[in-house]
């Protein structure tokens, strides 16, 4: 058997080796509680303290905007619910493609009390600023779009969002979780709030951040020892945090090199796709995608039974639907893509990662045409 080949890395990522090299004094040598004010505990502090600055110095914040939290989904959940409970009622703004993180925090605030809109967006996955300001009024209390989607890659006009948020003097709030190895400078992107993930960046698992705008007031989930100004309470995970900015400091700082890597891989892999397998269907424009994330339809099979046989093959992906109560549900993202019953039951993505090659590539192109040709025939 060959090497596994893994190409779901927008679901998770390895841990870089030089990330786990910064990691490693924090478990056993600096490993004291970061809030003790004696000698230990002032070297953990510092160690927090340091790597807070690093990452503001990278999203250009303040140092004080940083709130460390145990991952993306806790950080998605104190921006919306943070912002919510801060003002009682009100609407929100998020899109129909939005990670299950914001979804179901929005659906638990409208049982709340809360008005909730979901944008639409086109066959591409992509918001149109136009619905945003349709979409907007008079007690519109915050606004969340996802930077770019986990499922087909579609990078959101965020800047032109964020403009039109803060001349109607509305919060936003954008899950950047994917976007680790874009531009975060939350000036730019006219943010208020911001969430990243690190185990998307080849970082540790369990660690995240929020960035919130200071000034900006938000009920914390968690209370407890008032840590992180108060914002999230709890021990610091100090080797987590220490991961964290190192991965993401690498990513910012390899981004222009890999993205232009990756974005060749990605641009041979559906060429090459699409000239082999017939029936075929292209989910995500190249132009306003991650580079590292491919979704193509097959028409006549059922994506979780090629996920299962290119398992068995050793290359690992993931599909556009989900397996519910022996029933095939399409992804919500492809539903609000009006992507047809066709192409969405055969959904699979693709997502690349810094260990992935062109041969690679070549190799699950010749399985997966195998795989596909099979089931048509047994279909």
């Amino acid at each position: 058997m060959n090497k596994p080949i893994y190409l779901d890395h927008a679901s998770t990522t390895p841990v870089d080796p030089r990330v786990l090299t910064a990691m490693q004094p924090y478990f056993s040598k600096i490993y004291a509680n970061p809030s003790s004010i004696h000698d230990a505990g002032r070297k953990a502090r510092e160690a927090v303290d340091k790597t807070r600055t690093a990452v503001a110095k990278i999203l250009r914040c303040l140092p004080e905007e940083i709130i460390f939290t145990s991952g993306g989904t806790e950080s998605i959940n104190l921006a919306i619910k943070g912002i919510a409970f801060t003002r009682g009622k009100g609407q929100i703004i998020t899109s129909a493609i939005e990670h299950p993180a914001v979804l179901e925090t929005c659906k638990y605030l409208e049982t709340k009390g809360f008005v909730v809109t979901y944008l639409p967006v086109d066959k591409y996955g992509l918001i149109s600023p136009a619905d945003v300001i349709r979409a907007i009024c008079k007690d519109t209390i915050l606004i969340s779009v996802m930077y770019a989607n986990n499922e087909i890659g579609t990078i959101q006009p965020l800047a032109e969002i964020g403009a039109i948020a803060k001349k109607h003097q509305i919060l936003f709030h954008s899950d950047a979780c994917q976007a680790g190895t874009l531009d975060l400078d939350v000036a730019k992107m006219k943010v208020d709030l911001l969430t990243l993930n690190s185990s998307k960046i080849y970082g540790p698992k369990g660690v995240g951040l929020l960035y919130v705008r200071k000034g900006i007031a938000l009920e914390p989930l968690l209370h407890g020892g008032k840590q992180e100004s108060g914002f999230r309470s709890g021990t610091e995970n100090v080797p987590g945090i220490v991961g964290f900015a190192k991965a993401l400091e690498l990513a910012q700082k390899e981004k222009l090199q890999e993205n232009k890597r990756l974005t060749s891989l990605r641009d041979h892999f559906i060429q090459a796709v699409l000239a082999k397998i017939s029936n075929t269907h292209l989910n995500c424009q190249p132009s306003q995608c991650l580079p590292g994330i491919i979704n193509i339809s097959f028409a006549g099979v059922e994506a979780e039974s090629v996920v299962r046989y290119l398992s068995q093959h050793g290359i690992y992906i993931s599909s556009g639907s989900a397996c519910s109560s022996q029933q095939i549900e399409t992804s919500h993202v492809l539903k609000a893509m009006s992507l047809s019953k066709k192409w969405a039951g055969g959904s699979l993505r693709f997502s690349l990662g810094r260990a992935t090659t062109k041969k690679d590539l070549n190799q699950v192109i010749l399985i997966l045409e195998k795989i596909i040709q099979s089931l048509r025939r047994i279909s």
